[in-house]
């Protein structure tokens, strides 16, 4: 079973089109699940700094990181978070390719990263054939709460995303952007 979810990794992080409603795709869910599930029902005092399955679960967790509850991923192995990385409550991440958070960046409620990219057509849309495509947030960024994050977004060093912005493709490093679509500000 190994073999095929390294396979399934493999292609959903190529950027190339596939078939999410394959069956070793919800084996990666649920493993995802069960890690959410219990970072949310743990002690308050431990669940900051990430119960033990769930942390196990993301590519990367940098020291002194922390994730309020709830939390959800999709399948947690494609998320890398960087030293004193903060996401507070009721953020969603799914990860259907890389999704790098730099160092001591700042996600507020509610926040959302999107990596999933459908297919346009409306019948492969239809069967579950989507791509994914990297989401990379530099390091000290400061993302206001209930902003989206679409798939292939970048966000450079130090850059402020405002609260209920909309971000599509690049925010240059130290740029603050805001609205929908995030624009300069």
């Amino acid at each position: 079973m190994q073999t095929e979810i390294d396979a399934a990794r493999a292609q959903m992080v190529s950027g190339a089109w596939y078939n999410c409603l394959e069956p070793v795709y919800d084996v990666m869910r649920a493993a995802a699940r069960r890690a959410v599930f219990a970072h949310l029902v743990c002690d308050p005092d431990v669940r900051g700094a990430c119960v033990p399955e769930l942390r196990q679960l993301f590519a990367d967790f940098g020291p002194n990181a922390r994730i309020e509850a709830p939390f959800h991923c999709s399948y947690g192995i494609n998320i890398s978070f960087g030293e004193q990385v903060y996401l507070n409550a009721g953020c969603v991440i799914l990860d259907s390719a890389p999704v790098t958070i730099g160092a001591r960046s700042m996600l507020g409620p509610g926040v959302h990263v999107y990596t999933a990219d459908h297919h346009p057509d409306v019948g492969l849309r239809g069967q579950g054939v989507e791509r994914g495509l990297p989401v990379s947030i530099g390091c000290d960024v400061w993302i206001g709460g209930a902003a989206v994050l679409l798939p292939g977004a970048v966000i450079g060093d130090g850059a402020i995303i405002g609260a209920g912005a909309v971000v599509r493709g690049a925010v240059a490093a130290g740029e603050r952007v805001a609205g929908v679509p995030a624009r300069r500000i």
